[in-house]
């Protein structure tokens, strides 16, 4: 049968790390969110949006390599590695190629892990009204040693896992409860975020230019009623000169002659409106009592639509 996309569940972010034998915890992956559809017949990658992703990750598309079930969906994050620890920007230098001539171009430069921590369907059969400890212990059986596939291990002390994520300055860690089922395009709280890093997914409302090329963004998120609130000025980050050349180019096809944000931000002398369409993740230390992000780094342009930016993110 053909195994059409599905909405994966998320956790909430939480303010406290949950206690009690229930949970189990386990390390928040800075990357990717990947499902891996095999219908018997071939591999399709899908993201959590639903667009496929197949072509941009060719290593893990070969079934008998990494789950011996003969039907089977898997949810996950992909990641890239740099010095140990996962980079967002790295792993989206793989996920925003578009062409096959790119991918292999990018492949020995940017290898990834796919991290597994969930199985949804398995040889025929819907794993999604089972506990997720039941659903861990297929997975463990199902999955093959790989040098791109990894299992997420379970670990019983939350607090433990998240200071030591903090200690090796990982983004944060994902308090599950054992007898939770898997809702489909469900968010609530037994599954648990705790940031260590905080971030947010923004949309550009405007940029300000040196020497006739970007190198700032002015950044908001929407609300209920579809206004744009302005968060923050970020120009330190990730985004390589290539990134700012290619944003320039973007940015002269999108300019508007009015700012599109619902208050006149802060830093707006110099700026260029723009369309609001081009999304952008960031890490930053705390939100100030104003509304802006403190200490603001992007880390890669994202594919995903602007009203996905609410002000829901702040928690």
């Amino acid at each position: 049968m053909e195994l059409k996309p599905v909405t994966p569940f998320e956790p909430v972010l939480a303010a406290q790390l949950p206690s009690g034998s229930q949970w189990i915890a386990q390390i928040k992956w800075d990357g990717v969110r990947m499902l891996s559809y095999y219908d018997g017949s071939r591999i399709e990658l899908v993201n959590r949006r639903g667009n496929r992703r197949t072509m941009q990750y060719p290593e893990l598309t070969v079934q008998d390599r990494y789950c011996r079930a003969d039907s089977f969906i898997l949810d996950g994050e992909i990641i890239a590695l740099v010095g140990g620890k996962p980079s967002f920007h790295e792993v989206m230098r793989r996920d925003g190629v578009r062409s096959e001539a790119a991918v292999r171009a990018v492949l020995p430069q940017v290898p990834v892990l796919y991290m597994v921590f969930d199985m949804l369907y398995c040889g025929g059969k819907w794993l999604l009204d089972q506990p997720l400890s039941m659903r861990q212990q297929m997975l463990q059986d199902m999955l093959l040693p790989h040098s791109h596939v990894q299992n997420v291990p379970s670990y019983t002390d939350p607090a433990q896992l998240f200071a030591a994520a903090g200690s090796g300055g990982l983004e944060g860690i994902v308090c599950k409860d054992l007898s939770s089922t898997y809702a489909l395009g469900g968010k609530d709280k037994r599954w648990q975020k705790r940031k260590i890093i905080l971030d947010v997914t923004a949309v550009a409302g405007g940029v300000t230019f040196r020497d006739g090329t970007v190198n700032a963004l002015l950044l908001g998120l929407y609300d209920n009623e579809g206004r744009l609130h302005y968060i923050g000025h970020a120009g330190a980050g990730r985004m390589t000169a290539m990134d700012w050349r290619n944003l320039t180019a973007q940015a002269h096809n999108l300019t508007v002659p009015a700012s599109p944000f619902a208050a006149m931000p802060e830093r707006s002398k110099d700026a260029v409106w723009i369309r609001p369409s081009l999304v952008f993740k960031l890490h930053f230390l705390e939100w100030n009592p104003s509304g802006t992000l403190r200490q603001p780094v992007i880390q890669a342009q994202v594919d995903l639509p602007a009203e996905a930016c609410r002000l829901e993110q702040r928690g």
